[in-house]
């Protein structure tokens, strides 16, 4: 858990002596899943891991006589730590300082060839989670992007299968309405991404606009710590005019990187040399219409070394 200078296999991954373990070695087997549910319920990859702790210790206690699906039994673990976590989160987020965005991560280039994990762990999807309640968000993300069977769900969430069944209705049909209306392939995603780096780098207010939707919307995440919009700003004409006169006018050497993040191209923005912040676009119909970007440095810790999800 947080604060404890153990180290188990849910933070160092499991060596070869874990592994002639069987309670490990299923640990160790099924972690990048476990730490992709948690993440995806989370939002927040520190969180995520102090998750995968107490998954851990709570595994490390089962008679895996009495357990006929391990990965089942590990994600309602898993489930069960999130949702109480997921409350506690909902209370800091009230008090959070500007708009919150999900701590974003460097993941590898064939996450993005997963199609559904990709949109899974976008940060545009993380955000449509971020507006269902905590049982309907396991439940989707359990149903919908790891394919559980309703009575594995109802185990893990507390409620019986009907119900369960009832709820994943509910959110699928929340998320639908929400979720990006086209699908854009990651090419078309690296064309774009890379157009706006470009526009970005030069301050073309004009190239900035043609990429822009009508109604896109920006949201910045300073958490308090660094200068961010403290609220979304929307509109192709302020936004775009945001950020033509944004990194022009920066004092000091900027430099701008492309990169897969949470699956998706996203920009890292670096002043001189340090890592400034974080951009990840939502894109509709081949138009950008929203804008991430993170800046507070707590959230900054998963975007230089690569973080691996799985379903």
């Amino acid at each position: 858990m947080a604060g404890t200078s153990q180290t188990t296999p849910a933070d160092r991954g499991g060596s070869q002596d874990d592994r002639s373990d069987p309670a490990t070695e299923a640990f160790v087997a099924h972690r990048n899943l476990l730490f992709t549910v948690a993440y995806e319920m989370l939002g927040s990859a520190a969180d995520a891991e102090d998750i995968l702790q107490e998954t851990w210790l709570r595994w490390a206690g089962v008679d895996l006589d009495t357990v006929r699906n391990q990965r089942a039994y590990l994600v309602r673990i898993t489930t069960r730590q999130a949702l109480v976590r997921l409350r506690t989160l909902s209370r800091r987020k009230e008090s959070y300082v500007g708009p919150w965005l999900p701590e974003p991560l460097l993941t590898a280039p064939d996450v993005a060839e997963d199609v559904e994990l990709a949109d899974s762990v976008s940060m545009a999807m993380l955000l449509v989670l971020e507006t269902l309640a905590p049982t309907e968000r396991a439940v989707f993300v359990l149903r919908e992007v790891f394919a559980l069977e309703y009575g594995e769900i109802a185990d893990a969430v507390g409620k019986s299968p009907d119900a369960v069944r009832q709820i994943a209705h509910r959110a699928r049909a929340h998320v639908a309405a929400r979720r990006p209306r086209g699908v854009v392939s990651p090419a078309e995603s690296r064309d774009a991404l890379e157009a706006f780096q470009r526009a970005l780098e030069t301050g073309d207010l004009q190239s900035l606009l043609d990429l822009l939707a009508p109604d896109v919307v920006l949201l910045g995440d300073g958490g308090g710590v660094k200068q961010a919009v403290l609220r979304p700003i929307v509109g192709a004409d302020k936004v775009g005019r945001l950020l033509a006169a944004g990194l022009p006018r920066i004092d000091g050497e900027v430099s701008v990187e492309p990169v897969q993040m949470n699956g998706c191209p996203a920009l890292i923005v670096r002043l001189d040399g340090e890592i400034d912040d974080v951009v990840a676009v939502r894109m509709d119909d081949g138009m950008i219409t929203g804008l991430y970007i993170v800046r507070n440095p707590e959230k900054l810790s998963r975007v230089e070394r690569e973080t691996a999800v799985s379903r």
